[in-house]
Formats: structure tokens, sequence, C-alpha cells
């Protein structure tokens, strides 16, 4: 055996890093570690220090020493070139070379060190291709973290419908005696709105087939900036740690406290949600429901042009009462020729062609109904819509990457059009790996780099007529201009391409038209630059 341990330590004699070689026990390399201050000599020239059964061969790296212990049996010249090599590896891993940079880097240096010494003996490598083992991507390792990220996403989802839940609660208790909603569009609470656009709701065919839902997330914890647009009720982030305190079961309290003692930051943002869930939808308040959603595909060409516009919508109806089941649903289409409707195979077709009414063909056959608790809801309409227009793109990204000696200037610049208000829009741009965050020269909008999946993401909490364009300006190292595609967008609005309006509720027993309320969402599935 010739290297029995590796080691940074402090001028102090405090260990900062150190990985063991030989077979000496733990105590006694913590000895030797512990002596080796009281050894140093001052004036001497020489970088190694003999005991009777121990050799220290060190290196001064500012207020820190670079240490090797080994026996004196090796041979001290390739004691000094295994020094050299870690020397030149610590400032690649630690830029900060003090103790707490050299601290919050150990586990990496550490993987260094077993890189160029196995058994003891120097390994036949370069700085070149340690970093490149270490760097060495695993399978197992992103599937790990895929997992995580899920369950990350899965406890937010969580928290901000129980914050939801309060926030209806409250404004049921308010009205009292009131007589309820009316239809959710004719309410001016810029809040309820924001409330019901940020929730995924889902339906599906109980009794009639299946339909479908939609959904979209964004994970957007922090930002770097002020926004330039003007704050609105929609785009106002829950009290944070509301959602943590109700109603989290004991399995979820100590994954959250797991993660912020791993210093994870959790945070609960208003954002759009993840896929389409049963139990992501709000409870239910007014006796009948009514749900509009679409998603939205699009694929843009990084040099302009439309690869693929594609729109999916559906009409889902919710029902609390078995009494309000027996009725008919009217509609107003909209002006859109291009949206292509389809009913459900229970439905009068015809009734609907002539008069626009959703109604069943059995009109002695109540519809299926369901309590609060339910998320899910009976497909009613579907329809889709497909363009080769870029025209009716609501937002369009244009990335402008130039490079400049070293470096790579990167200008990106977002269009609205005047269609929709887009709120919660989160812009996602790849990088290459990257050690340190871009440098950011100016942004419309929030910023956040997320360094392990090396990702800037812009975010732009509402996009209305005050702010249609904005830009984002950021320089990195040289890199290909490849390297920033494709860009991914997450956005939500509260119009839809096809402007389906629910205009009437019709009872078929007779008596007073039941109260309904209308949810109208338009997300985002796939939307990206190539």
């Amino acid at each position: 055996m010739v290297v029995l341990a590796a080691s940074i330590v402090g001028k102090s004699g405090k260990v900062l890093v150190s990985r063991q070689f030989g077979d000496m026990s733990l105590i006694r390399i913590e000895g030797l570690l512990a002596a080796f201050p009281k050894l140093i000599g001052t004036g001497k020239q020489h970088t190694y220090i003999e005991t009777e059964n121990i050799r220290y061969v060190y290196q001064p790296i500012e207020a820190l020493y670079l240490l090797l212990v080994t026996n004196k049996q090796s041979n001290i010249m390739d004691d000094l070139d295994t020094l050299r090599l870690l020397s030149k590896l610590v400032p690649e891993y630690s830029y900060s070379l003090d103790e707490e940079g050299i601290c919050k880097h150990a586990f990496d240096l550490i993987f260094a060190f077993d890189e160029v010494i196995f058994l003891g003996h120097k390994e036949n490598v370069t700085v070149a291709q340690v970093k490149q083992y270490c760097e060495m991507e695993s399978h197992e390792e992103k599937l790990y973290k895929l997992v995580q990220q899920s369950k990350v996403n899965e406890t937010k989802d969580l928290m901000k419908r129980k914050a939801s839940e309060i926030d209806k609660s409250k404004i049921e208790k308010n009205r009292g005696d009131k007589g309820g909603f009316g239809p959710l569009t004719s309410m001016g609470s810029g809040r309820i709105e924001n409330s019901f656009s940020d929730m995924s709701i889902s339906s599906t065919g109980t009794g009639f087939g299946s339909g479908s839902g939609f959904g979209s997330s964004t994970d957007v914890d922090s930002f770097s900036t002020k926004p330039k647009g003007r704050p609105t009720a929609s785009a106002t982030a829950l009290p944070k740690g509301l959602g943590m305190k109700l109603g989290k079961s004991q399995k979820t309290n100590q994954f959250l406290e797991s993660l912020k003692a791993e210093g994870e930051v959790i945070l609960e943002v208003d954002q759009p949600k993840l896929g389409p869930s049963r139990s992501a939808a709000p409870p239910l308040i007014d006796p009948i429901t009514l749900t509009v959603e679409e998603k939205l595909n699009v694929t843009l060409k990084r040099d302009g042009g439309l690869s693929n516009f594609d729109v999916q919508g559906t009409l889902s109806l919710q029902i609390l009462n078995k009494e309000d089941g027996h009725v008919q649903v009217q509609v107003q289409t909209g002006e859109n020729q291009a949206v292509s409707f389809k009913t459900h195979p229970n439905m009068n077709k015809e009734l609907f062609a002539n008069e626009n009414i959703l109604g069943l063909k059995d009109p002695n056959r109540p519809f299926p109904t369901g309590q609060a608790s339910d998320a899910g809801g009976v497909g009613l309409l579907r329809w889709r819509m497909q363009s080769t227009d870029e025209s009716m793109v609501p937002l369009t990204i244009n990335c402008w990457p130039s490079s400049a000696g070293n470096e790579t200037y990167v200008n990106i610049e977002y269009e609205a059009s005047s269609m929709f208000d887009l709120r919660n829009v989160v812009i996602s741009v790849p990088f290459p790996a990257l050690r340190e965050a871009p440098s950011v020269s100016q942004i419309d909008g929030e910023w956040r780099y997320d360094s392990r999946n090396s990702i800037l993401e812009w975010s732009v909490l509402l996009i209305d007529n005050s702010n249609r364009s904005g830009s984002l300006e950021f320089v990195v190292p040289q890199a290909d201009a490849s390297a920033f595609f494709p860009i991914s967008v997450r956005f939500i609005a509260t119009d839809t391409f096809s402007d389906l309006k629910v205009t009437n509720i019709i009872p078929l027993k007779g008596g007073n038209p039941p109260k309904f309320a209308q949810r109208t969402q338009l997300i985002t599935e796939n939307y990206q630059v190539v």
C-alpha cells in the first residue's frame, strides 16, 4: 500500500475532506490528521514530513493544505505526481478555495479522488478524464430524481387544492342566504376565476363511456427579478404554508420535512397543474357545473413557420342532486367555422344540430349524479380544430443566439396574440451544462435557473394588452445554437378557440331551471419551438 489517505485540512487542523484508501483503522487515520498541524514547521521549503512510520506529503492551497498520508516505503516522486494532479482537480470542483467552498463540494472532491487513486496507487488519468468519469450519467439517478419530482408536484397539488377549498368555503359562508352563485363568467372576482382556472379538471363518461380531461403543470419555485407587468389578483401567490396545514397525511408531512432537511425550498405558487386527475377538481358548489376545457398542441419552427396546431376540447357536466338529473343543456357554439363538434353517442344528435341543445336520446333517462368530492363528470361534447395559419397561435417565441469570442449572447422575444390574455406563462429554455447560472442582462418578467436540469425558466404572471411582447437577454459560455432548443411553453387562459358558452339549463319535468356554473379554461399540453 502506498497512499493511505488523501485529505484537505485547514491550517487550524480542521479536516474538511478525507478519503481513506488503506486498511488502517479510521481512528488511526483521524489521529494522524490531527497530529499533522503540529508537525508543520515555519520557514521550511520542503513539502513533506516524515515520522517513524508515516510520511506526510502536502501542498498549501491558500488557507488550506492538500495532504497525502503515505507509508515510508512509497516512492516520493510518485506521491508528488499524485499530489500535483489532485491540486489541479480541487479548483475544478470548488471555485472558492476556503472552508465553506470545500465543504460544499466535498462529495464531488471525494469522487474525483477515487478516480485518481485506486488501492493506494495513482491511476494513469488526466484532469479531463477524471471530470468525464465523474459526470457520466446514471439512468437510475435520473429515474430517482423523476420520482422525487413527481412526489413534490403531487404535494404542491394537494396543498393548492386545500387552499382553494378554504377560499370556496369562505365565499359560500359570506354570501349566506344570497342564493348561491350564477354562472361563473358573470362574476367579477378575479380571485374566484383564478382558483377555478388553476384546477385540473377531468371528465369521464360514467354510465355513458368516457370523456377526457386536460391539465398542465409548471414548477416555478422562485425568481430573481420583479415582473415588469402589473400584478393581478389571478397571479397572487397563496400565503406561505397555508396548504400544508390542511388535510395532510402523516406520510406527506414526513416527505415535506425530509425535503426541508435536505435544503429544498417548498413554496406554494399559483400555477397550472400536471395532467388530468380525478382528485384535482375543485369542490362543487352549484347544483350543476359545466366545464369547458381545451388543450392546445403547437409545434413552431425556430426559423419561423408552423409545424403543428391542434386544439381538442371537451364539455363535461357534473350534477350534485338526483332531482336535477332530468335536464337539457343549451349552448352557443360561437362563429369559428374551423371547429368540428362531435356529441356523445348517447346524446340526441339531431337536437344538437338543429337547436344547439344537448339532451339524452331517451328523455326519461336522467344524467348521472355525483357528490361534491367526485372530480369526474359526464362528457357531453367534444370538438377539434386544426390549422396551418400561424396567426392562430396565441404566443410565438423568437430565439437569436450569437457567439462572440468565448461567449454566446442569446436574445429571446415573445409576441402574444390579442385573442387571449395568458396567465402563469412559463418559457423553459434548455442550456448546455453550466457550473454557474447565466448572466441575465435584461428581462420582462422573472427568471429562475434549474442547475440540475440545465433549464432557464422565464415566467410572466400575466400577458395582456399592457405587455403583448417582451424580451430576455442573457450571456453564457460559448455554445452551439441548437443547445437552446427545443423551447417549451406553458400557460393558461380563460377564453377558448371554440368560444363555447352554456346559455341555459332546461328542466324536462317543469319547475324553475336549476342554478349552474360554467368553468372555462384553455391550457397547453405540448407547446414547443423546435
